[in-house]
């Protein structure tokens, strides 16, 4: 998809190593993309992907409705992609191991929202602060086994 224009970067320090932190991670994004209002919201806006699929564990090419794992780096990086009418995205996942066991995980978005449904959509979605306030609370969803 190439390098999209950047968004936001959101970060949290985690009270477990990369050990624990990586398979968390994994489980819980999957969980997280495979609700029903996500398949269901993925169709309104004409999402692709717009089901599930893949390989479980998560492995390059496993789909949610909206996005799709582009890279993945056991323990480092897990890199998702989509795209809407309204906008193509990725948000991607960075674990650093930092001392005393514990670790700091980034999700970093980056996106672009083309003509003027794209430019109301942004304001919508990241303007209005939902954004923001749903990967601060996907990110301390992972402070906790």
């Amino acid at each position: 998809m190439g390098l999209l224009p950047f968004v936001d970067e959101h970060v949290v320090v985690v009270d477990a190593g990369v050990e624990e932190l990586w398979p968390r991670l994994l489980v819980k994004v999957g969980r997280s993309l495979s609700t029903g209002s996500g398949a269901r919201y993925a169709r309104v806006v004409g999402a692709v992907p717009r089901e599930s699929g893949g390989g479980r564990p998560l492995e390059v090419g496993s789909e949610f409705p909206g996005f799709r794992v582009a890279r993945l780096v056991p323990g480092r990086e897990l890199a998702l992609e989509g795209r809407h009418r309204f906008s193509s995205y990725s948000l991607v996942f960075r674990v650093e191991e930092l001392a005393g066991g514990r670790c700091r995980l980034r999700a970093e978005t980056r996106a672009v929202f083309p003509g003027a449904a794209g430019r109301v959509y942004r304001a919508l979605v990241i303007g209005s602060g939902g954004h923001a306030f749903a990967m601060r609370r996907m990110l301390m969803g992972y402070r906790q086994a």
